[in-house]
C-alpha cells in the first residue's frame, strides 16, 4: 500500500491551490470545475458546478518508454512548496522575464496576490506571463488592463503553456458562458479568447466579443460551449430575424445529452419565439423539459419560464396559469411569475 500526499489550500474565494508529491496545480472557480495540468497530463473539467455533471478530458504527455530492467529507485521527491523555487546560480542563468513568471507562480502559490500581479506584470512578453495577468486582472474586474494584456498572450500564442509545463504549475479560470453554464478556462488559445469574449461583454464591446467567439468557431464548429456562447450573444445583446436564424442553425443536430447541450436548446427556443415559430418553440421546450435528472435547478426554471412565453403568445392561458403556478411554488421571486399569477408588483 502507498501513500498519496494531497493538500488543498484556499487562498481566495473560488481561488484554491493543489499540492501533491507529483506536482503542484492551481485553480480558480468553484468546486467540480477545474483544469489541471501536472506532470502526468492534463485532466479538464467542464461542466455546471454543483450538479455533479462535467465533461472531463484528459491528455497525457506522450507514451512512456517500456523498461526492460527493473526501474532504479526514486529519487528523493522535491516538496510541492519548493516546486517553483530557484537558487542563486539558477537565476543567474535563466531571462529576467522567466525569473519574474517564476517569482509570480510562487507568491500565487503562497496566496499572495497583490505580488503575483506586479511580477507578471513585469513579463508580459512571455505569454504565460501575461495570461495570468489578464486573469488575475480580469478577476480583479479591471478589464480594459485585462484586454490588453490577454491581446499580448494572444499574439505569442504559439507559446502558451510553456513555462507552465516546465515548472510543473497550473492555472485555471471559470468564465460564466451564460446565467446557467460555466466553462473552465487554461494556457490555450480556446480559454483566452473565451476570456477576451468574457471582457468585452463587460466593456459593453458585444460586437467585439461576438467576433472573438466567431474566431473560435472556425476553429471548431463542433464546440458546444462555443456555440451556446453565440446564441446568448446573439439572442440576447442583438436580436434581429438574421441573428435569431443563425442561432437556430447553431442548434442544428443538438440533442439534450448534457446541460451544456439543453441551455443551447433553451437558446433555440428563444430564437424560434422572437421569430414567431411558436409551436416548434413550445416543442423544442417541453422535449428539453423531458429530462430532469443531472440538469441544474436554475437551468429547469429557465426553461419553464420560457415555455410560459410561448403559451403566453400562443394564446393558452390555461396552460400558462398551471406552469406559472409550478414556477411560483419552487422559485416565488424567479422573474416575474409573481406579477403574473396577481400575487406581486
Amino acid at each position: 500500500m502507498s501513500f498519496r500526499f494531497f493538500r488543498r489550500m484556499k487562498i481566495a474565494p473560488g481561488l484554491s491551490v493543489n499540492l501533491s508529491k507529483s506536482g503542484a496545480s492551481l485553480s480558480f472557480g468553484p468546486r467540480g470545475a477545474k483544469v489541471t495540468v501536472g506532470p502526468r497530463g492534463v485532466r479538464k473539467t467542464v461542466g455546471l458546478p454543483g450538479i455533479g455533471l462535467h465533461y472531463t478530458e484528459h491528455t497525457g504527455y506522450g507514451k512512456k518508454r517500456r523498461r526492460s530492467r527493473p526501474s532504479p529507485p526514486l529519487a528523493p521527491t522535491v516538496r510541492p512548496e519548493d516546486q517553483l523555487n530557484l537558487g542563486f546560480f539558477k537565476r543567474l542563468a535563466i531571462p529576467q522575464g522567466e525569473e519574474d513568471f517564476v517569482d509570480g507562480m510562487r507568491a500565487f502559490v503562497r496566496g499572495n496576490e497583490t505580488a503575483a500581479y506586479r511580477h507578471f506584470c513585469k513579463a508580459v512578453h512571455l505569454a504565460d506571463a501575461a495570461f495570468m495577468a489578464g486573469i488575475l486582472a480580469l478577476k480583479r474586474k479591471q478589464f480594459d488592463e485585462a484586454e490588453r494584456f490577454l491581446l499580448a498572450a494572444k499574439h505569442n500564442q504559439s507559446r502558451l503553456g510553456r513555462y507552465f509545463l516546465k515548472y510543473g504549475v497550473a492555472a485555471s479560470a471559470t468564465l460564466s458562458i451564460t446565467n446557467e453554464v460555466s466553462a473552465v478556462i487554461s494556457p490555450d488559445i480556446r480559454s483566452l479568447l473565451l476570456a477576451l469574449a468574457e471582457i468585452h461583454q463587460h466593456q459593453g464591446k458585444p460586437k467585439d466579443a461576438v467576433e472573438d467567439l466567431k474566431q473560435l468557431y472556425r476553429r471548431d464548429r463542433s464546440d458546444v460551449l462555443v456555440r451556446l456562447s453565440l446564441a446568448e450573444l446573439l439572442v440576447d445583446d442583438f436580436g434581429g430575424k438574421r441573428n435569431e436564424q443563425t442561432v437556430v442553425r447553431l442548434a442544428e443536430g443538438i440533442e439534450n445529452e448534457s446541460e451544456v447541450h439543453a441551455a443551447l436548446l433553451l437558446y433555440k427556443a428563444k430564437a424560434l419565439r422572437k421569430l414567431g415559430l411558436l409551436t416548434a418553440a413550445r416543442d423544442t421546450l417541453t422535449t428539453t423539459l423531458r429530462r430532469k435528472k443531472n440538469r441544474s435547478n436554475d437551468l429547469l426554471r429557465a426553461l419553464r419560464y420560457e415555455r410560459i412565453l410561448v403559451y403566453d403568445e400562443l394564446g393558452e392561458p390555461r396552460r400558462m396559469r398551471n406552469e406559472l403556478e409550478k414556477l411560483y411554488a419552487v422559485a416565488p421571486d424567479y422573474e416575474d411569475v409573481a406579477k403574473r399569477l396577481g400575487l406581486g408588483h
